[in-house]
């Protein structure tokens, strides 16, 4: 009888303890948060030289964490870039490789871009797959609601934000998606491409391309919300903000931090995107407004006392924008490297990366390591468990915790763009190749750049290096498959040729 009653005390205080033994294993998982800027330049962070946009948020989150000094977005523009982010894939392997149109502008004509595959194993697909909840906040891309695109068919348990790109030209639409949910916004309707005249201009011309719910404030807000509600158990936040991408508009008390001090004159709307009266003040203001946005999420991760628990990065899906008001030379936004968004040359893809988890990370670090964002699919899969097949980056991880020894080795990074001419880059040690106007020119000439010398690309030494020029050739031969959109084909003539195309 003794027995008996001790094992029905015990009972209750063993499941007590395995209860909480398995939450306890759920929960050693590390929360993972990815913010994603769009169309920020290289240097466009005060940690990364800006000089005239202040941004001490992320400033301080690189002092607090691992600033990466070679890392690269996977495309120049953006759906590409976020696929191959979302799943590990290279340029030449990519489902998605270019801002592949559908739809138009207005809300009725509403098509997004092409739709990620069914089926498609993205990286919130491997992290639900661990336990982990899965969330994206921001622009997607990838596919509206009613196609495969949809995040709730990618990997994703909720989602908030703009699944059209076009739509995202306004930072004051109509309306965002919530789980494949209309949510509409207290904004009237705004053609963001539509110019004034700069003779009859007035202040009110001007305020018609500002309304009262700022998309990005909205995303924060819904990030908060999924952070709260999952605070208790492992997840994924996937935060891509549309910031600075184009159109220039802010809300007014950020514009208003700059305004007098830059000389400036309107942006009248007249090479697209809408009209700003004070087009320097509002781009500094946006990238202002994201870093405001940045520690606002810092500081409820410290607050729910889960700094030490989650690891936050931050970058870009391409290099700065070229034009509508943007003066890139102005903020010197790219640090001074060759090109912009939409080329292969480092101004187009080298951006910003850092890296923060107190504890596991250390504080004011920083890495020339050569990396690029199809890595992080990799690194992620090493930190949760175990490393996945048929990926082709490679894991980050060991840099990150400071056992740069355990380092996988890189062979190389391979770049392809199908729009902009055709475009073909390939990254060796400090070697980078470059073949542009593929489309006209398939057999023209490589350009070789010794990046560590000339950081610029402004001495092309592919004469006197034919064999690393062979070596890449060879690369791109290797690298490339038949994409599934034969537009995108630009590299194999047997292809171009059988599609008629041009």
């Amino acid at each position: 009888m003794k027995k008996y009653f001790l094992f029905l005390w015990l009972t209750p205080f063993c499941l007590l303890l395995f209860l909480s033994g398995a939450a306890q294993s759920k929960k050693s998982q590390p929360n993972i948060i990815y913010i994603y800027a769009d169309d920020m330049g290289y240097g466009e962070l005060g940690s990364y030289g800006q000089k005239k946009i202040r941004t001490p948020h992320l400033d301080q989150m690189a002092k607090e964490g691992m600033r990466f000094t070679q890392h690269y977005s996977s495309a120049p523009v953006c759906a590409p870039s976020r696929c191959m982010l979302m799943t590990g894939k290279n340029p030449g392997h990519s489902y998605i490789r270019g801002n592949y149109e559908l739809g138009g502008f207005a809300d009725y004509e509403e098509g997004g871009q092409m739709p990620l595959q069914e089926g498609a194993y993205t990286l919130a697909a491997m992290l639900k797959e661990r336990g982990y909840h899965t969330a994206l906040v921001g622009k997607w891309g990838m596919g509206v609601t009613g196609t495969t695109g949809s995040p709730l068919k990618q990997g994703f348990d909720y989602y908030y934000g703009y699944l059209d790109q076009k739509q995202a030209h306004n930072y004051y639409p109509t309306h965002l998606w919530e789980n494949d949910h209309w949510d509409s916004l207290n904004n009237p309707i705004i053609n963001v491409h539509t110019a004034i005249d700069p003779k009859t201009a007035t202040d009110a011309d001007f305020e018609k391309y500002r309304g009262k719910d700022y998309a990005p404030a909205k995303m924060t807000e819904k990030a908060l919300a999924f952070i709260d509600k999952n605070k208790h158990q492992p997840f994924f936040l996937y935060l891509p903000y549309t910031i600075p991408h184009l159109s220039l508009q802010a809300p007014e008390e950020y514009v208003k931090k700059y305004i007098g001090q830059f000389q400036e004159q309107p942006y009248y709307g007249d090479k697209g995107y809408a009209p700003n009266k004070y087009p320097l003040s509002t781009y500094a203001a946006m990238i202002t407004f994201l870093d405001d946005q940045v520690g606002i999420i810092l500081d409820r991760i410290k607050k729910l006392g889960l700094d030490e628990h989650t690891i936050i990065m931050f970058s870009s899906d391409n290099g700065a924008t070229f034009s509508a008001g943007v003066d890139v030379n102005f903020f010197n936004s790219v640090s001074g490297l060759r090109g912009l968004k939409m080329d292969l040359y480092e101004g187009g893809i080298k951006v910003p990366f850092i890296a923060r988890w107190p504890g596991k990370i250390k504080a004011n670090t920083s890495s020339n390591i050569l990396s690029v964002q199809y890595d992080i699919m990799p690194t992620l899969a090493e930190l949760t468990g175990k490393p996945v097949k048929k990926l082709d980056g490679v894991s980050l991880l060991p840099t990150l915790l400071g056992k740069e020894n355990h380092q996988a080795a890189r062979e190389f990074m391979y770049f392809e763009y199908p729009e902009n001419g055709g475009q073909i880059a390939v990254r060796i040690g400090k070697w980078k190749g470059v073949k542009m106007n593929v489309l006209k020119n398939p057999l023209g000439n490589w350009e070789l750049y010794d990046v560590e010398m000339d950081p610029l690309e402004k001495n092309n030494i592919a004469g006197a290096n034919l064999s690393m020029i062979e070596k890449m050739k060879a690369i791109a031969v290797s690298q490339h498959l038949h994409p599934q959109v034969l537009e995108w084909e630009f590299i194999d003539p047997k292809i171009k040729k059988a599609a008629n195309l041009k």
